[in-house]
């Protein structure tokens, strides 16, 4: 009998790879169908790891199967590819369930021609597991195809992260990469504070301790908060320390008038609620119904008192005058800055993707900057690693809007921003980077309107 665990790993792979979901809307699909929390567990970690090392085990592979990917049957190709993700990188599963689960599946798949070669290919593989054919580190091997196959990144990215930052750091981005991402909690201080948060969670057996940079972060080293009583208390969200920071860009103070576009699932926003003590009046806004009732229900459950939530599209305008003192745009983009979180978007991105990206961008900032008020502040971030989404976006924009001018934060930095000084990077904007601060990579900068 097939292990549930890996028919259930299977049928969300091919959901991915056909490009028919991602990978979060692929595995909510699967885990309602298994029973037991382990078997859910090794379902998560069946998908998420096959997606995060497809690279490197494509080419393997193709190696001991003699032959080119695009040669082998799609389905056939999923079985392998969940296969030998399980000989080389999961120690806890024996090599031989590995294989005979992979040939029945196989056959399960109507597949039955191709389960000799399935047999084989797996069988040589877990042989080899010692001297696998992969390309060596430098100075032996050539950089490129060590970054790109033996870590498992497009060769695009390999090559920006190259050029941009060495080699040693583009090693340390792409294993940072390849490590599955700890839970990482926001205490909500408008129900609890930190310590307190602590000790409640250790009550039912849930272990944390405070993260690096983020004042309210909370990194979860054992137990599962979800599943206790808190979690649907509104004592803390699901939000990542990078995504934490940025946050705090917003600095709200009580009376303010802030608006933040783009705001689902709604942490920044019940963040900077929280900051300025549930005293600043807060709109925001997202395009799409089903992100807007996911806002309210995190806006519900912060129990914010001051936050309006709209429908808006920012891209095509929005009903706002020059009335905020704070815009805040959170703007879509590549997603290449959380590539450990999201291991699928990895190859599900493009370099072509990112040129449409940032003119959808630039047009969102220009759009927001006509809701901010003299005097006021605008912020632009993104989750992207690349400087086309970025720094490129803001130039462009400032280049043709000359109310607005940079926010230089080495040089002008409030104290409320004190946390963030050792992700200010050298040109007064906040970047977080794998390789210097072990954070996923996003980009934030402030722009004061000053005509």
């Amino acid at each position: 009998m097939i292990a549930p665990a890996r028919t259930a790993a299977l049928t969300a792979l091919r959901e991915v790879n056909a490009d028919r979901a991602d990978l979060p809307a692929a595995l909510n699909a699967v885990r309602p169908g298994l029973q037991d929390e382990r078997d859910r567990a090794l379902a998560t970690d069946l998908v998420t790891g096959t997606l995060r090392w497809q690279r490197q085990l494509d080419f393997l592979i193709e190696h001991f199967a003699r032959r080119p990917l695009a040669k082998l049957d799609f389905d056939v190709l999923q079985i392998l590819r969940l296969a030998v993700y399980q000989l080389i990188h999961l120690d806890r599963v024996p090599a031989a369930a590995a294989v005979n689960d992979a040939v029945a599946m196989t056959r399960r798949a109507r597949k039955t021609s191709a389960a000799g070669l399935v047999n084989a290919v797996l069988r040589a593989i877990s042989r080899n597991s010692h001297r696998l054919p992969l390309p060596a580190r430098p100075p032996d091997g050539d950089p490129r195809a060590y970054l790109e196959i033996s870590l498992s990144h497009p060769g695009w990215l390999a090559d920006r992260w190259l050029e941009r930052y060495g080699f040693d750091a583009a090693e340390t981005w792409e294993q940072f990469d390849n490590i599955a991402a700890p839970l990482t909690l926001r205490v909500n201080r408008l129900k609890t504070d930190r310590a307190s948060l602590t000790r409640a969670l250790g009550d039912f057996g849930v272990a944390v301790e405070p993260a690096r940079y983020a004042p309210d972060g909370l990194i979860v080293t054992s137990g599962n908060p979800l599943r206790t009583p808190l979690a649907g208390t509104g004592q803390f969200v699901l939000q990542d320390e990078a995504s934490q920071l940025v946050a705090l860009l917003g600095a709200p103070e009580a009376g303010m008038k802030v608006l933040d576009t783009c705001a689902s699932p709604g942490g920044k926003t019940t963040a900077m609620a929280a900051m300025a003590g549930d005293r600043a009046e807060i709109v925001a806004i997202d395009v799409r119904s089903a992100r807007v009732q996911l806002l309210r229900e995190t806006v519900r459950a912060s129990g914010a008192q001051n936050i309006r939530v709209l429908q808006a599209d920012l891209e095509a305008g929005l009903p706002f005058g020059p009335r905020f003192d704070l815009v805040f745009v959170d703007a879509p983009c590549s997603g290449m800055g959380t590539v450990r979180r999201d291991p699928d978007i990895r190859w599900r991105r493009t370099e072509a993707d990112l040129a449409p990206l940032a003119a959808a961008q630039l047009k969102m900032i220009r759009n927001a900057a006509d809701a901010v008020g003299a005097g006021g502040r605008l912020i632009y971030a993104t989750c992207s690693s690349e400087p086309e989404e970025n720094e490129r976006v803001v130039e462009t924009f400032l280049s043709g809007d000359s109310r607005f001018a940079a926010v230089n934060l080495r040089k002008d930095r409030p104290a409320a921003f004190e946390a963030l000084k050792e992700v200010i990077d050298e040109t007064g904007v906040l970047r977080t980077l794998p390789h210097r601060h072990g954070l996923e990579a996003f980009f934030g900068a402030v722009l004061r309107r000053v005509k």
